[in-house]
Order: C-alpha cells, then structure tokens, then sequence
C-alpha cells in the first residue's frame, strides 16, 4: 500500500503533535497514521487520553483563570460598587514589624504606712488612790508636860482642946457683962463663942501646904502628882513619870 503522506498534499493542524489529516477527521472509517515513530507514538498519546482528564485539566485552568481575575481585579466582586471595577491595588513593600522596646522596670512606689485604727472605747474608771497613813511616831508612855502647879492649903484637925478653952475664955468675958439675968445670957454665949473660936483656932494653928502637879501625857491622859515641898516645875516643863516620880527628859 502506498503511504500517502509521501504522495498527497496534506494541510497539518497548529499542533505539532497532531499529524493526522484534515480528511482523516472527517472520515471516521479512514484510520492511518503518519510513517514518522515519533507521530505515530503521539497519535497513540492523544487516543489513550481519558475524557475525565481532560475534563478535570479544562475545569483547573479556569478556575486558575477566573482566581487571577479576582485578585487582580479583573472580574467585579459582591464587595463594593458593582458598576465599577476595582483598580488593582498598588503592592505595598512591607515595612519590619518594630521591635518591641525592652520594658523598663516599675519603679518601686514608697510603701504606704497603714493608718492606725481609732476604737472608741467606754471611759475607763480611775482608781482612786487613798492616800498613805500619816506616820505617827511611836507613843512614849513615860513622856509628860506640866500642864499646872496648885498650892493648896489644907485645915488641921481640931482635938477638942481648943473649943474647950475657947468656951472657959468666952464664959468668963460673958459672965462680966450684964447683971443679973443678963448675965447668965452672956455667959453661955460668950463659952459658945469661945469654944468656936478656940477651934478654928486650934485648925489654923495646924494647917499644912500642899502642891498638887498636873501633867498631861502624849497620849492625852492626865495625871495628878501631890508633894509637900515646893516643887521646881513650871507649866509647859517635859518630864517623865517613872514609878510615880517626876523626872526630867534630858
């Protein structure tokens, strides 16, 4: 059989790769192939190709297409005007994102001073403190003043004698006197008279002198001391009492 790519004009498709004829496309029942290896082989290439292929490889290069329209702006999007298309956004050089400063240490705040809490508390009693005991000095039992000095004069004792005597002298100057009944008056009176002045008479004549010493003791008891001779005390003199005797406080 003559091969008729060597005999008869055959105009080629744009593809390099497809070496069939024009008529062969027409004519489903013409099967032939070029006497080339190389288009024959890529003949066998494009028949073995599946149809899912191919269409998988259309649908990705639109959808590449229509995906560099949107972002250059090419195809209108929902987001803005619809009746003007989008200008294609000038690429901005990104700028280094700027270094955080380093954080610079709190400064430390002066410590407040916690207030100091005022409670109100109930006034207190105060205790009252009794004055200390006025100290007394220990009490001398013995210790005294002369408070007074008495002289004082006491009355003998009459024995009798001196009434009778009295009596005699007054009867005999009585019994001189008058006359008669008159006389007899005169005697009993004047031994009357007589015998009471002969007493008082014989009283005065015995008559003793007595002092009488008046102390006062620290405590504020009194004491009185008697004594026949002039004592030599005055009023306001310290002395001691020791067994009923008046001394002298040196």
């Amino acid at each position: 059989m003559r091969n008729p790519c060597s005999t008869t004009p055959i105009t080629f498709a744009r593809s390099s790769t497809d070496c069939r004829p024009r008529q062969a496309r027409a004519s489903a029942s013409t099967a032939w192939s070029c006497s080339s290896p190389t288009a024959r082989a890529e003949a066998q290439a494009v028949r073995k190709t599946h149809p899912l292929i191919i269409i998988a490889a259309v649908a990705i290069t639109l959808f590449s297409l229509v995906g560099i329209g949107a972002v250059l702006g090419w195809i209108p999007t929902s987001v803005g005007n619809p009746g003007a298309a989008s200008a294609p956004v000038a690429q901005v050089p990104e700028q280094p994102a700027a270094q955080p400063e380093a954080a610079k240490p709190a400064e430390p705040k002066p410590a407040v001073k916690p207030r100091p809490v005022v409670r109100s508390e109930p006034p207190r009693a105060v205790a009252v403190v009794p004055p200390p005991p006025p100290i007394v000095a220990a009490i001398c039992r013995e210790c005294a003043v002369i408070e007074e000095v008495r002289e004082v004069e006491k009355a003998g004792q009459a024995s009798g004698a001196g009434a009778v005597g009295g009596a005699v002298v007054g009867g005999v100057i009585g019994h001189q006197m008058g006359g008669g009944r008159g006389k007899d008056v005169a005697t009993v009176l004047g031994a009357l008279g007589g015998g009471l002045a002969g007493n008082a008479i014989e009283k005065n004549a015995k008559k003793t002198v007595e002092y009488q010493i008046v102390v006062r003791y620290e405590d504020g008891t009194k004491g009185l001391f008697i004594q026949a001779t002039p004592p030599s005390w005055r009023p306001g003199d310290k002395v001691k009492v020791i067994n009923g005797v008046i001394q002298g406080r040196g």
